[in-house]
């Protein structure tokens, strides 16, 4: 059995986030009663682009994260890129709130955890040495008379 800790982990915070994220729209559905679409409430569809924005960068990562962890192993590195996207991400949703700061820091962590974790894809890929070893098969024949 192969288990990825550092994926396993980052993917319950995220779980938890989602959950965070789906609860803040909920809670504003509620107080403005709107309950499909966004009603025409620029508040509310702050927090459902917080959301989908979320849900939209957040499978990349966790996949990356989790091909890279098979790829090298648990590392202190994944666990810190891992750590500073939850909190990225959750600067973004405060930021959708009108932490303006907190949207443009969130939405560049995620951009550079995507583009590093493409890039350590990559190099897993294409820098690791590999080796190819040959059997060679002799054909036997027996002879019989």
């Amino acid at each position: 059995m192969i288990i990825l800790p550092i994926s396993l982990t980052i993917a319950a915070g995220a779980a938890l986030l989602n959950l965070w994220l789906a609860i803040r729209v909920g809670r504003v559905r509620t107080r403005e009663k709107v309950s499909i679409g966004d009603g025409g409430n620029e508040f509310l569809t702050r927090r459902m682009r917080a959301h989908s924005n979320f849900v939209e960068n957040t499978a990349f990562v966790l996949i990356l994260l989790a091909l890279v962890e098979l790829g090298i192993g648990s590392s202190l590195w994944l666990w810190g890129v891992g750590a500073v996207y939850l909190v990225g991400r959750i600067l973004h949703a405060l930021g959708m709130d009108g932490m303006l700061w907190g949207r443009m820091v969130g939405t560049t962590i995620t951009m550079l955890t995507q583009l590093g974790l493409a890039l350590g894809a990559l190099a897993i890929v294409y820098l690791t040495p590999t080796s190819f070893t040959t059997t060679e098969i002799e054909e036997t024949v027996e002879l019989t008379q």
